[in-house]
């Protein structure tokens, strides 16, 4: 196996998609752009209300998506999580492997967790998760060889979610910290905040080396609903070293040692924004990886973000994956020439 550049630690999901209008996500009572955990009757419930139009699967998760676009980039890249001894575990590890994917998940006897996605008309995507085998995920299924060998270390704020996800991170932050691994937190969900704002406080502040969030992360952070992504990241970069503001179809922002510089977006047509986070990760690890400045790692992802949303589903497949991987070769040489 080639060295690896990112151990990624995350939940491992099989979405379901379905598009959706807005007053059904307020009839089932749901945060549009969020995500929430949700229990098997809930599951039932919301699947039920679909009828029988058209849903798509995919082998998801917020970091295995990560992972995923980051091999399209031609990345090394791992996963780790737990899925289910089932027959959708089973799909999930085949895939992950096809798409070049180091596999670091555990498999154990409870089912696959699922996350159905409700696209409404304008690409957003709201996330109803049963997390289902996740929840196994101990400090025992580390691999704290490849954490010590691996450039970064990346998980997401979804892993504060249960008691031994949350401990399996904070175990394999200590390793990447005496292996100079660099520490990645991707906040990943507003309501995450919402949850563990204190928690993701000190984190930033004791262990990130590198830190993503999107604009209404950013300002629950940093408590101030009036900030602009700039100002967000020009904050968080006094509490983290190298700081990235997603604003969705605005670009992004940049921040470190308490100064910030924004990135424009391209104008695109969003078919489905499931994972324009996840790849926006993808694309600023890798830039970072082969020594971009942060400014330029973040037009990197905002270039493979806008990509990802001109597609249904939040991974790079078949033709379009190879496309990826060849637009990321020319972009390199733009940067070089």
């Amino acid at each position: 196996m080639e060295p690896l550049s990112v151990y990624g630690i995350g939940n491992p999901l099989i979405d379901v998609l379905a598009d959706v209008r807005d007053v059904e996500l307020e009839r089932l009572s749901l945060h549009k752009g969020t995500m929430q955990l949700i229990d098997d009757d809930t599951g039932r419930r919301i699947l039920e209300s679909l009828g029988d139009r058209d849903r798509t699967y995919a082998s998801g998760g917020s970091c295995p998506n990560t992972m995923n676009t980051l091999a399209a980039l031609n990345v090394a890249a791992a996963a780790a999580g737990c899925i289910g001894d089932d027959e959708l575990g089973a799909i999930y590890l085949r895939r992950l492997v096809e798409d070049g994917v180091v596999s670091s998940l555990t498999q154990v006897d409870s089912a696959t967790g699922t996350s159905i996605v409700l696209i409404t008309p304008d690409g957003e995507r709201t996330m109803s998760t049963c997390l289902g085998a996740c929840r196994s995920f101990t400090p025992a299924a580390v691999d704290h060889e490849l954490v010590a060998a691996a450039q970064m270390l990346y998980f997401t704020g979804y892993m504060w979610d249960s008691e031994t996800q949350k401990q399996a991170v904070l175990d394999a932050i200590r390793t990447a910290h005496a292996n100079d691994t660099t520490v990645v937190f991707d906040v990943a969900d507003p309501m995450a905040v919402k949850r563990y704002r204190d928690d993701f406080l000190l984190l930033i502040r004791d262990e990130t080396d590198v830190l993503l969030a999107n604009l209404e992360e950013a300002r629950m952070l940093e408590d101030s609903e009036e900030l602009s992504a700039a100002e967000a990241a020009r904050g968080l970069s006094r509490r983290c070293a190298v700081v990235a503001v997603k604003d969705g179809a605005r670009g992004s922002s940049v921040g470190t040692d308490g100064a910030a510089s924004s990135v424009t977006a391209p104008t695109v047509h969003a078919i489905d924004t499931t994972g324009a986070g996840d790849a926006y990760a993808a694309g600023f690890i890798c830039g970072l990886l082969r020594g971009d400045s942060p400014r330029d790692a973040a037009g990197l992802a905002t270039d493979v973000a806008s990509r990802i949303v001109q597609q249904r589903g939040a991974q790079f497949r078949g033709s379009a994956r190879r496309a990826e991987y060849n637009n990321q070769h020319r972009r390199e040489h733009e940067y070089s020439s």
